[in-house]
């Protein structure tokens, strides 16, 4: 064996024995104090080794270099010697930074000073357990239930507390509801361990106790009954889109507020996470998370609209097929739906250009859009043809989007990625609201064209996570500041 392959395996062992040695500090600093740690946005919480040297390495692509997990082990190390209470502190930007402003000073002194608004109580918001009730368990729902499920931590957050479905009419009905959400064609097993108690109707996930209800009707259920209250239930069936409609669910006992997973109608507010989310207020009993495609499109709009300004545009979402549409021909109310959705691209309608305007109402009636549904199962790009009021090249955009996608308040919803290979697999999972992709930006005077990739399935229910949290009011203080 050469010097230099001895050399390069060393490496490679060092940081996997770091990384291993960084995971029970991980674990201890969520389940006992409510910190949600992360390198560059990338989550660390109940990750593997590699997936903890992945995510420091994809530092590369936003600063040039990757981070090395010896730079953010001593800055974790740190945080566990504190007397911490619930935040949320980026231990990569936090070594990056160290780097750049320690001055001299240790690290034990450097991380104190800089999350001491978590070691004050008085500072630090204490946080009451909030119940969730999801009505349904399709796709959206078994998500966001994998991800309420993955923050629940100790239990003082967002609790999961039921799941309302309609009698599937097989024997083993509950057993096929843990199977769906044990094993998905598109995302993977389930992180955990899921048991069935047919004789109470419930399942245990990760420990958490989950009641199945069975129901046809969303007025139906007294949900204190099974000692739920104050809860705010996620409406993810998509049947009632408006206030009379969704209005049901809170007139069941233990039911305080409803989110649909769905464009609202009439005058429901439709809220996208980091755009419009301070309309929220505790006066809200029924609210929209809008659509997948609104959520993605409308960060990266507001920023090329508040650095550019855009004249108008026209908004192409190339969409994976959804359930709404035929496995094979047949008839559909809907116009080309009826073709089959594994063979065909089919051009539809999509209200997503419309919608922009209800969160960002200065784009009202500059945006057209359509939809051209594509043959795979999950994960769609959004195409955004802009005329902006300002002349631009491509790293004007680009620049303006990566800086955003770092330390931006829409930082949780911009992903920026410069690859010359991604192609739409490489999306699944994607936590991020909508993901940039730099090679394929276009600038050309006062034109432009973005290229936004979504997971438009789990990115939409993370930011459906998201409205929860701030609805009840789980809103960590964030480190670095």
């Amino acid at each position: 064996m050469t010097d230099q392959t001895k050399q390069h395996l060393q490496s490679w062992v060092n940081r996997e024995a770091l990384a291993e040695s960084m995971i029970p500090m991980i674990g201890k600093l969520y389940r006992e104090h409510n910190v949600v740690t992360s390198v560059y946005g990338r989550p660390i919480i109940n990750r593997s080794v590699i997936d903890i040297i992945k995510a420091h390495r994809y530092v590369r692509q936003l600063q040039g270099q990757p981070l090395d997990v010896s730079e953010s082990y001593p800055v974790l190390q740190a945080l566990t010697k504190l007397n911490l209470g619930p935040a949320r502190i980026d231990i990569g930007k936090l070594s990056t930074k160290y780097k750049l402003e320690g001055n001299g000073l240790s690290v034990e002194d450097f991380v104190r000073r800089e999350v001491a608004d978590a070691l004050d109580p008085t500072l630090t918001p204490a946080f009451k357990g909030r119940d969730v009730v999801l009505y349904g368990f399709g796709r959206i729902g078994r998500l966001v239930a994998r991800i309420l499920i993955e923050k629940a931590g100790g239990g003082e957050a967002l609790r999961l507390r039921a799941i309302v479905v309609r009698q599937g009419g097989a024997e083993n009905d509950l057993m096929k509801r843990a199977s769906l959400l044990r094993r998905d064609s598109v995302h993977g097993p389930f992180r955990g361990t899921i048991t069935v108690d047919e004789a109470n109707s419930a399942l245990i996930v990760n420990g958490n106790y989950i009641q199945v209800i069975y129901s046809d009707s969303p007025d139906s259920v007294d949900y204190t009954q099974y000692g739920i209250k104050d809860a705010i239930v996620v409406d993810n069936t998509g049947k009632w889109r408006d206030e009379a409609g969704l209005g049901k669910h809170l007139k069941c006992p233990g039911v305080s507020q409803v989110v649909l997973t769905a464009p609202g109608k009439g005058e429901l507010k439709n809220i996208v996470m980091g755009v419009n989310d301070d309309l929220i207020s505790s006066d809200d009993r029924i609210l929209s998370a809008a659509s997948c495609t609104t959520n993605a499109i409308v960060p990266v709009l507001k920023v090329i609209n508040d650095k550019f300004g855009i004249a108008h545009g026209h908004v192409e979402t190339v969409h994976s097929y959804t359930n709404d549409q035929n496995l094979i021909d047949n008839y559909h109310k809907g116009d080309r739906r009826g073709r089959s959705a594994a063979l065909n691209m089919v051009i539809t309608e999509t209200g997503a250009a419309k919608a922009v305007a209800k969160a960002l109402p200065e784009l009202k009636g500059k945006l057209t859009g359509n939809a051209i549904r594509v043959p795979t199962p999950n994960v769609s790009l959004a195409i955004l043809n802009l005329s902006l009021n300002t002349e631009v090249t491509k790293d004007d955009l680009n620049n303006s989007l990566r800086q955003e996608s770092l330390d931006g308040p829409l930082r949780k919803q911009i992903d920026y990625v410069k690859s010359p290979e991604v192609v739409s697999t490489d999306f699944v999972g994607s936590r991020s609201a909508g993901v940039v992709d730099a090679e394929a930006t276009i600038g050309n005077g006062n034109r432009c064209v973005l290229y936004v990739w979504y997971d438009n399935e789990f990115g939409y229910s993370c930011q459906v996570v998201r409205m929860l949290q701030k609805m009840a009011g789980v809103n960590y203080p964030a480190f670095p500041k």
